[in-house]
């Protein structure tokens, strides 16, 4: 289903793992949020209990993110919108395309989906709404080009990343404009992304929804509702994708 090798338009390798599952004709894409990357323990779980629930699963790493080519410091929230569309594009046509998508990987996932009806069905976990102020929010204490994220060395706050969190400012308008099926789930004690994130996309949302928070959960959910989250994306999936 999946093609070895899966490049960007710039060439960069992108590292992705496939994780196989009973079910024909459709393939869960999971992605993972800013600093993070395809082998994190809430997309590594995600992919591996949907795949044993009959869900073919392919996780992936952005662009300079994890062990795919290209440097971190290129990375930004329009540049991982390529990297998705040239992972959309080595999946077979008639495959239907299930987008699970991490705080910043799910915004990613909202502005691809928008134009993009190879996405079939979409769910943001802790999805990432407000971009300008989540920049303003956690890393206002940094000069872009000077800066990290969250004290990383390893994770460079660049100015192209800062440009483009203030250009999108938010993805309330792509997700006016979605018509793909949209399952939100996000932690109420989540303190990267805040629960409103969440609320007002789901609201700013005219497709068919569902609203779904995890109480107490944090920004990346912890082990301990790894199987709350896998149940529910799998009725999802089964309601609105079937078998």
């Amino acid at each position: 289903m999946i093609a070895n090798e899966i490049r960007n338009e710039a060439g960069e390798l992108l590292d992705h793992h496939f994780h196989p599952g009973s079910r024909s004709e459709v393939l869960v894409l999971i992605a993972h949020g800013v600093t993070g990357n395809m082998d994190r323990p809430l997309v590594v779980a995600m992919a591996e209990r949907l795949s044993e629930k009959g869900w073919p699963c392919l996780r992936f790493s952005f662009s300079g993110n994890g062990n795919s080519e290209g440097k971190f410091v290129d990375s930004t929230i329009s540049k991982e919108q390529k990297d998705l569309t040239a992972v959309l594009g080595v999946i077979p046509a008639d495959v239907r395309i299930i987008y699970v998508g991490h705080s910043m990987g799910a915004a990613v996932g909202v502005l691809t989906a928008e134009n993009d009806l190879r996405i079939y069905s979409l769910v943001s976990l802790a999805g990432m709404t407000h971009t300008a102020e989540f920049l303003q929010r956690e890393f206002g204490d940094q000069v872009p080009g000077e800066g990290f994220m969250w004290d990383e060395p390893e994770c460079p706050l660049s100015k192209s990343f800062a440009e483009d969190m203030k250009n999108i400012h938010d993805t309330l308008s792509a997700a006016s404009r979605i018509t793909q099926p949209w399952l939100f789930i996000h932690g109420t004690a989540d303190d990267v992304v805040p629960a409103q994130d969440g609320v007002d996309a789901h609201a700013a949302a005219k497709c068919q929804k569902e609203w779904y928070p995890v109480s107490g959960a944090g920004h990346s959910f912890g082990e301990d509702s790894y199987s709350q989250l896998a149940e529910k994306i799998d009725a999802w999936l089964s309601s609105y994708v079937g078998d």
